[in-house]
């Protein structure tokens, strides 16, 4: 089989393509073929060794992709050959094969295509459990979501307009803010060119947001939490800015703020139950058409390292994708 592989850590640029042999699945794992893979921004970091997890060389990157099971190894009873499935790993994915656990396996909803799987679960699931399980969102409620054209802001805006939540949508053109109204957004700041803390008193009313969805750390988190509302939620999602914010501690005292972090993968083998539940329900407001994954671009399998150079750049709208088969 035929795989991107980082072997030494690096830019996206050092990634080489290599035929390996087809790897068995041991224990409670599943071989699965693989049609399509996601680029995630942990992808960004882990080819140059700053993420949390540290891979032995030689590795495939890739966290989240779709295909089909092929093979299953021993003691696996929840899956079979040819089930159409989405996987998660923390690696491996940028290949035409890959062994998961079988737990981190969830079925491809019905009507949706390899494509669009392999850009569903970790984006609307990281939203999903931010939003219903640790902002205790109520209706009519503003929402502001900063980085909204990415993958994880466009899935906040749908998922907070199907929770009855009001979105301002936050990126840093016109370009990505168009999409981000095409996805549901009600109102929108180019924090690029428009003062964020004014825009924000302006069209809240000056009553300050109550939900803040944050993937992106940096200069504007702490202006956005500034800006908010009597015990408002600040949801730490992730630093794709490369910039971890330094927080006084007295702007959640002085409103009752509540600063609240949200790891999506601890949380799904933590409450494995909790987890399928949620798969059942972006399943169903998907085959309802209220999610409407963005993908705004495909490369084939050689040129994976194209993909991540774009997302590190910060150039997509929505997911890039790896389509392998």
């Amino acid at each position: 089989m035929k795989a991107i592989l980082c072997r030494q850590f690096g830019p996206p640029e050092s990634l080489v393509l290599e035929e390996l042999p087809s790897p068995a699945p041991g224990p409670g794992q599943v071989l699965v073929s693989v049609k399509a893979a996601s680029v995630n921004y942990p992808d960004v970091l882990i080819i140059q060794n700053k993420y949390q997890v540290k891979p032995p060389l030689p590795f495939s990157p890739g966290s989240e992709m779709a295909g089909t099971v092929r093979a299953l190894g021993a003691g696996v009873t929840a899956a079979k050959a040819g089930d159409r499935v989405i996987a998660f790993s923390t690696y491996g994915a940028f290949a035409e094969e890959a062994v998961v656990d079988a737990a981190r396996l969830v079925p491809i909803p019905d009507g949706m295509d390899f494509v669009t799987a392999a850009a569903f679960l970790l984006t609307y699931g990281t939203a999903h459990h931010a939003l219903r399980n640790r902002a205790d969102v109520k209706p009519g409620e503003t929402l502001l979501v900063l980085g909204a054209a990415g993958g994880v802001g466009i899935a906040a805006i749908e998922i907070g307009k199907v929770l009855g939540l009001r979105v301002i949508a936050c990126a840093s053109s016109d370009e990505k803010l168009a999409v981000c109204r095409e996805h549901g957004a009600d109102a929108t700041i180019n924090y690029a060119s428009e003062d964020l803390r004014e825009r924000i008193k302006a069209l809240s009313g000056g009553a300050g947001v109550d939900i803040i969805f944050d993937p992106v750390g940096g200069a504007y988190a702490e202006a956005a939490l500034r800006s908010s509302n009597w015990r408002a939620r600040f949801l730490v999602i992730g630093f794709a800015a490369g910039e971890i914010p330094k927080i006084a501690l007295n702007l959640p005292l002085l409103m009752e703020r509540s600063i609240v972090g949200v790891y999506w993968g601890e949380w799904t083998r933590r409450t494995p139950v909790e987890f399928a539940s949620a798969v059942r329900e972006l399943s169903g407001w998907f085959r309802e058409g209220r999610l409407r994954p963005h993908v705004s671009a495909t490369y084939p399998l050689e040129r994976a390292g194209e993909a991540i150079r774009l997302l590190a750049d910060r150039k997509v709208k929505g997911k890039v994708v790896v389509a392998i088969a």
